[in-house]
C-alpha cells in the first residue's frame, strides 16, 4: 500500500506522499518555508478510497499470481527450514506446465543498492530460484517469462520498509543522516567509587613560638592563597606578636583554637589543597585482568552534570571486603566543582579496536524482529537489517546488513519508522 497523498495544493505536487502522522507539522513546516498558507487535506476517507490499490491476487501456494491471456504464473518466496528463495508455478489454460518446459529470468531493483539477478532450475513441479532473497524484501521485480517461443513480462513494486520525504521537509523536522565507514571503538566497563582528598594534601598550622593567639583570621571552609594571614599570636617569651600565614594555597577544613588560647606546640587548625582529588574506583575480579594502569577514565558524578576525564594510576595492594579492587585515578578540580567524599559513576577503557563498519546507536530501530538503520538513497528512505556486533559509547560495529559508504539516518530516525509503519508499508511475500 502506498502512502496518501495529504497536501492538495498543486503548487506542492511534487512533494513526497505523507502519511497522516507527519502530513500536518510537515506541512506547517512547509509554509513557513514558502511563506504561502498550505490548503486543507481532502476527506481522509475519499483519499484513502482513490490512493488504495487492489490486493495482488495470490495463488494456491501464496504466491503472487501474474496473468496473461491463458498464461499464470504464481511466484513465491519460499522460507521453510530454507533462506528465502523463489518458486515459480506455472500454466497455461490451467493446466500446469512442466518446470523444465519454462525459461524464467527475474530481476530485482533495489534502492540503491544494484540489481540481483535470478536464474532457475527445474526441481519436482516448480521451479527454484539460485540466490538467496536477502532482506529488505523491498525491490521492483522485474520478470522475463519464455514458453513454446512465446515471451512473458511483467514489472511491479514489492516495497517493504521504504518512504519519500523530500529533503526540505526532512532538514527541518530535524531529520540528519551520516555516511557508514570505519570506527574506532573505545570498550568500557562501568565501576563506582568515590571521591577523596589525595594523601599528604592536608597540612597542620601550628605557632612556631608557644604564646597567647590574638586573633584567628579565617574559618573553617574559607579557602586561602599561599601567604594569606591565618593567626596572630603574642610569643610568651618576647611578648611582640607576629603573624602565621598559609604555606599554600587551599581550604580550612578545621579551626582548633580561639583568640585567648594558649597554642600550647598544638595543631592549630587545618589547611586542606583540594585542587587536586582521587578517585577511588572499586574494580571486581571479572575486570582484574582487563584494567590496566595507565587506563583512560570518564567520570561523572550522579544526578549532576559534572564529569571529567582522567588515567588510572595505581592500584591498592589489598582486596576489599565485597571481594573488589580499589584503583586510583587523580582528578583535577582547580576550579572546585567537585569535593570529597561524592559518590561517582566511571569508565575505565580496556580495549581499543578498529573495525571496518559501524553506526551511531542513534539512528537504530526496530523493524519486525529487526534492528534496523534507514538507509538514505535520494529523498527516499528505507531499512536495512543489521547484524550487530560489539557496541561502545555512540557506536555499534556492523557485520553485516549494511555497505561501506551508505548515508543512513542518524538523528530522528523514528519519524522514519512512523511513517513508514502507517503508511502500511508491510511485508508481503
Amino acid at each position: 500500500m502506498k502512502p496518501l497523498t495529504l497536501i492538495p495544493d498543486l503548487a506542492l505536487a511534487k512533494l513526497p506522499r505523507l502519511t497522516m502522522l507527519t502530513a500536518l507539522p510537515l506541512m506547517a513546516a512547509l509554509a513557513l518555508m514558502t511563506g504561502s498558507v498550505l490548503q486543507s487535506p481532502v476527506v481522509h476517507a475519499q483519499a484513502a478510497a482513490e490512493a488504495a490499490e487492489a490486493e495482488p491476487e495470490k495463488g494456491p501456494h501464496r504466491g503472487r499470481m501474474l496473468r496473461d491471456g491463458d498464461f499464470a504464473l504464481e511466484l513465491a518466496i519460499f522460507e521453510t527450514g530454507v533462506p528465502p528463495e523463489f518458486r515459480v508455478w506455472t500454466t497455461l489454460a490451467g493446466n500446469a506446465i512442466a518446470p523444465q518446459d519454462l525459461q524464467l529470468t527475474v530481476r530485482l531493483i533495489r534502492l540503491g543498492d544494484g540489481t540481483d539477478t535470478i536464474n532457475f532450475r527445474a526441481e519436482g513441479d516448480y521451479l527454484r530460484g539460485d540466490m538467496e532473497i536477502y532482506e529488505p524484501h523491498s525491490f521492483v521485480v522485474d520478470i522475463q517469462a519464455e514458453h513454446a517461443g512465446k515471451q512473458y513480462h511483467w514489472s511491479y513494486d514489492n516495497f517493504e520498509g521504504r518512504t519519500q520525504i523530500a529533503d526540505p521537509v526532512a532538514e527541518a523536522m530535524g531529520i540528519t543522516t551520516e555516511t557508514a565507514g570505519p570506527a574506532t571503538l573505545h570498550i568500557q566497563t562501568p565501576v563506582w567509587g568515590t571521591l577523596t582528598v589525595v594523601p599528604g594534601s592536608e597540612r597542620n598550622i601550628s605557632a612556631r613560638f608557644d604564646g597567647e593567639i590574638r586573633t584567628v583570621h579565617v574559618r573553617e571552609g574559607q579557602a586561602v592563597q599561599a601567604g594569606t594571614e591565618l593567626l596572630t599570636i603574642e610569643s610568651n617569651e618576647s611578648l611582640k606578636t607576629y603573624v602565621v600565614r598559609a604555606p599554600s594555597a587551599g581550604t580550612v577544613s578545621h579551626v582548633n583554637s580561639a583568640a585567648g588560647e594558649q597554642t600550647a606546640g598544638r595543631a592549630l587548625l587545618t589547611l586542606q589543597d583540594n585542587s587536586t582529588l582521587q578517585a577511588e574506583l572499586a574494580v571486581y575480579p571479572k575486570d582484574w585482568n582487563s584494567v590496566k594502569h595507565g587506563a583512560p577514565v570518564s567520570v561523572h558524578v550522579p544526578g549532576t552534570e559534572l564529569e571529567t576525564t582522567t588515567t588510572l594510576t595505581a592500584a591498592y595492594p589489598e582486596v576489599q571486603a565485597d571481594q573488589s579492587r580499589l584503583w586510583r585515578a587523580t582528578v583535577d578540580n582547580r576550579n572546585g566543582q567537585f569535593a570529597p567524599g561524592m559518590r561517582i559513576n566511571a569508565n575505565i577503557e580496556i580495549e581499543t579496536r578498529n573495525v571496518e563498519l559501524a553506526v551511531k546507536r542513534s539512528g537504530l530501530q526496530a523493524f519486525r524482529d529487526f534492528t534496523v538503520v534507514y538507509a538514505k538513497v535520494g529523498d527516499q528512505y528505507e531499512v536495512r537489517m543489521l547484524e550487530l556486533g560489539q557496541a561502545a559509547g555512540e557506536w555499534i560495529e556492523v557485520l553485516g546488513g549494511l555497505t561501506l559508504g551508505t548515508e543512513y539516518v542518524t538523528e530522528n530516525s523514528f519519524i522514519i519508522k512512523a511513517d513508514i509503519e502507517k503508511s502500511g508499508a508491510s511485508h508481503d511475500h
